[in-house]
Formats: structure tokens, C-alpha cells, sequence
């Protein structure tokens, strides 16, 4: 692989790992929020899931200026925004001023969501496009451990302010992003849709392409054909039971608990008897599972195949949340709460976590698949700010979402067609052209 072109990668997937980091690390500062600014559950609910509307808004409209004025430029602005809604978090004078400057970390997050992967896509040789681009999935996990891991480490040593510190600690990574952006080039495919075809082959000869210009010819093909497609609407009759299977996974990843998980974790622990320290400790635990068993699904979700995974996984987080569930209602074996959670993040990572984003890829034809990412994107994040606005009642909570999991997963006909349209039989993965065969969507009947 060549080491510029790797460089580039790395550094563009940093964005996932700030993204991973602003998603948990709020998770250790609820109780200090509350004392600090005397919340009630539904301003903290409010305080938690603020960057989560900016996150939907960012995710929304990031597409926009990345078009106008670059990925590098719009990845620039992130990082940016990432160190101001560190530091205005820190230095929060009042709530209404936290909840502001977490609403501009939720735009990073969003954007990030959006032009990182793109821009790690169009730089990458289609051989290797999809291992680059998983470095962004596992740079989140990354940082969402790291998120959990510092929070730890501020616990032990700082006194009533600490929240503070959490919150900034994503300053420092911000500003080494931002600055490292200028040592990566700008997108080819951007540069030839501006008509700067001369240095889109510069760039693709420094990446290890071995034609150029055969790859500038490729895309300008590609912009061509996409601009014709760009008229073909989503919403009609024949695409209805893709758009169906897009809201599903989107809106069931987030019924499952996830992230009443991962914001809340050491409520969770505190609720279950913990001690403050203890929950952070647990925490890192929680984060470190999460990122082994994303690793793994990472290896084999092309050899197994999609449906075994998400069958595999809801059987478990089924069980284990319910076993969750069980601990709060009765009150007994609080000592099970920790590994029932483990549990559950290992068997989420190992299916939904690894396998949505790739099935909201596969299940449109071509001519409406950026439409129909879009689509699902918007609603896994719409369900997860209702996710955490609704929490009211952990015990309940975990109760509901064993129910939303096992009823999602075990239909037989959703998974039977998701595999048509994936192209998935547990065997060889097929490539996005042949999703849109004419065969598949005869099979499925739309």
C-alpha cells in the first residue's frame, strides 16, 4: 500500500475518532451536570442529546460545502468546530452555553460522518477502498474507548470542576487534526468535477495510481452518469421496500439501546450500586469490548455474511438486555450488571454496529443510493435523539429495546429479502454494480 495514500487515510479517519470520543465522554459527566446546574431528568436528557441534533443537521447539509468548497476544506471546518465545542464546553459560564457549544460539536460529528468517509473513498483504489474506509467505523470505537479511558484517569486525580476536563479533552486531538489536514491533498474526484483534471492526476500518480489517466477518465464517466441520475426520485413506487429496509435498520439500530448505553453508562453503574470510580473503571471495560468485537466483525462480515450476523447478534443483545433488565426490576446480582453489559456491546458490535452502515450501501440500486444513504443516515440519528430524549426509566428502557431487537431481527422474511438486496449468501461479497440487477429486484418483489 503506498504510504502517502495510507498517510491521507489516517489522518482524514481522525474525524471518526473525535466523532467517537464527543459521543462517550458525556457519559461521565451526568451526575456532575446535574449537581453543577441543578438538572432535572428531562433538562439532562436535553443536555445529552443536544449534540445529536446537531449531529442530524450536520449530517444533513455537510454534503453542500464539501461539494463547494472541498472535502480537505470541509474536514478543515470540522476539525475547527470539533476544538471549539471542546473548549466552549469547558468553559461553560452557564447551562444555555453548554448546551450551545454542545449543539456545534454535534455539527462535527455529523459533517465528519458524512466527508470523512467520502473523502477516504474517493482517494482509495477501488482494491483497497473498502479496508481505508474502515479505518473511519474504527477510529469512532477507538475513540470512544479513549473517551471512556480519560474519563477515568480525570476521576482519579481532579475535584469538583473535573467535568470540565472531560469535556475539553478533545481540544488537543481537534487541533492535531486540524493542522495534519494540510499535509493531505485535495479529493480527484473534487478537482475533476471543478474541471482541474491536471491535478487530480498529480494527486492520483502521489496515491500509487499506476494510470491516472484512465482513473480521470473513470470519473469523469461516473460524474456524468450521476449527474444524469440525479433527477430519478426515491420516493416511488418501485423503490418502496429498499426505503422500508433503510428506516428499519436505521430506526431498530437505535431501539436496540445503544446509545442509552454509551451516554449513560455510568448512571447505569451508579444506579446499580457502584461507586463513581468504579463505573468509570467499568466504563473503559464496556469500551475496550466494543472495540475487540468491531475488529472481529470487521474480518469476518464478508465471509459470513450480513444475516448470519445481525440473526447472531440479536439473539444475544436480546438476551443480555434482558438479563439487564431483570437486575433493575429485582434488585439482586447487581455483580452480573457488568458482564451482561459486555455482553450486550460485543454481540451489538459484532452485527448491527459493523453491519449498518455497509447494508444502507447495498440495498438501493445505483440511480438513488446516495439518496437512499441519506435517508437511512437521517433516520438512524433522528431515532437516537428520541432515544435519549424518551429515557426516563433505565429498568423500562432495557425491557422495551429487548423487545424491539427480538421482534426486528427474527422476522424471516426482512432478512431473507435484506440478503436478496445485499447480494449477501454467506459467501463472496458482491460488488455495488450487481446490486441493481434487475434480478434482484424481481426477487424481491418491488
Amino acid at each position: 500500500m503506498n504510504s502517502f495514500l495510507l498517510r491521507s487515510a489516517l489522518i482524514a479517519a481522525l474525524g471518526g475518532l473525535l466523532f467517537g470520543f464527543d459521543t462517550a465522554v458525556i457519559s461521565g459527566t451526568t451526575r456532575a451536570l446535574t449537581d453543577a446546574y441543578a438538572l432535572s431528568a428531562v433538562m439532562l436528557g436535553v443536555t445529552v442529546s443536544m449534540a445529536l441534533w446537531g449531529t442530524v443537521l450536520g449530517s444533513v447539509f455537510a454534503g453542500t460545502p464539501a461539494d463547494r468548497y472541498g472535502r480537505r476544506g470541509c474536514l478543515a471546518a470540522l476539525g475547527l468546530l470539533y476544538f471549539v465545542s471542546a473548549l466552549g464546553c469547558a468553559f461553560a459560564w452557564s447551562w444555555h452555553m453548554l448546551l450551545f457549544f454542545r449543539f456545534i460539536g454535534g455539527l462535527a460529528i455529523g459533517g465528519s460522518s458524512v466527508v470523512g468517509p467520502m473523502y477516504i473513498a474517493e482517494i482509495s483504489p477501488a482494491r483497497l477502498r473498502g479496508r481505508l474506509v474502515g479505518f473511519f467505523q474504527l477510529n469512532i470505537v477507538v475513540g470512544i474507548l479513549v473517551a471512556y479511558f480519560s474519563n477515568y484517569l480525570i476521576s482519579q486525580s481532579l475535584g469538583v470542576g473535573e467535568w470540565r476536563w472531560k469535556l475539553g479533552m478533545a481540544a488537543p486531538p481537534a487541533a492535531v487534526f486540524f493542522l495534519a489536514l494540510s499535509a493531505i491533498p485535495q479529493s480527484p474526484r473534487w478537482l475533476v468535477a471543478l474541471g482541474r483534471t491536471n491535478e487530480a492526476r498529480a494527486v492520483l500518480s502521489r496515491m500509487g495510481e499506476p494510470d491516472p489517466d484512465r482513473e480521470v477518465a473513470e470519473i469523469e464517466d461516473t460524474l456524468k452518469a450521476e449527474k444524469h441520475a440525479g433527477s430519478e426520485p426515491l420516493f416511488q413506487n418501485r423503490y418502496r421496500f429498499p426505503i422500508f429496509l433503510a428506516i428499519s435498520i436505521g430506526m431498530f439500530n437505535q431501539l436496540s439501546g445503544i446509545n442509552a448505553i454509551l451516554y449513560y453508562l455510568n448512571d447505569i453503574f451508579e444506579r446499580a450500586g457502584f461507586s463513581r470510580m468504579s463505573s468509570d473503571l467499568q466504563a473503559v471495560l464496556i469500551g475496550f469490548t466494543n472495540l475487540v468485537f468491531t475488529c472481529i466483525a470487521m474480518a469476518v462480515i464478508d465471509r459470513f455474511g450480513r444475516k448470519k450476523l445481525l440473526l447472531t447478534g440479536a439473539a444475544g443483545t436480546g438476551l443480555c438486555l434482558a438479563g439487564v433488565a431483570w437486575v433493575f426490576a429485582t434488585g439482586k446480582h447487581a455483580e452480573m450488571l457488568i458482564w451482561l453489559l459486555v455482553g450486550f456491546i460485543a454481540f451489538f458490535a459484532f452485527s448491527q454496529g459493523a453491519v449498518i452502515w455497509v447494508y444502507l450501501s447495498e440495498v438501493f440500486p445505483n440511480m438513488v443510493r446516495a439518496k437512499g444513504q441519506s435517508l437511512g443516515s437521517f433516520t438512524h440519528w433522528i431515532y437516537e435523539c428520541r432515544d435519549l430524549c424518551g429515557l426516563s426509566h433505565i429498568g423500562g428502557t432495557f425491557g422495551i429495546d429487548t423487545v424491539c431487537i427480538l421482534r426486528c431481527h427474527h422476522g424471516p422474511s426482512v432478512c431473507d429479502r435484506l440478503e436478496v438486496l445485499s447480494g449477501d449468501q454467506g459467501s463472496q461479497p458482491r460488488s455495488h454494480g450487481e446490486l441493481s440487477s434487475h434480478a434482484a429486484i424481481r426477487e424481491i418483489g418491488v
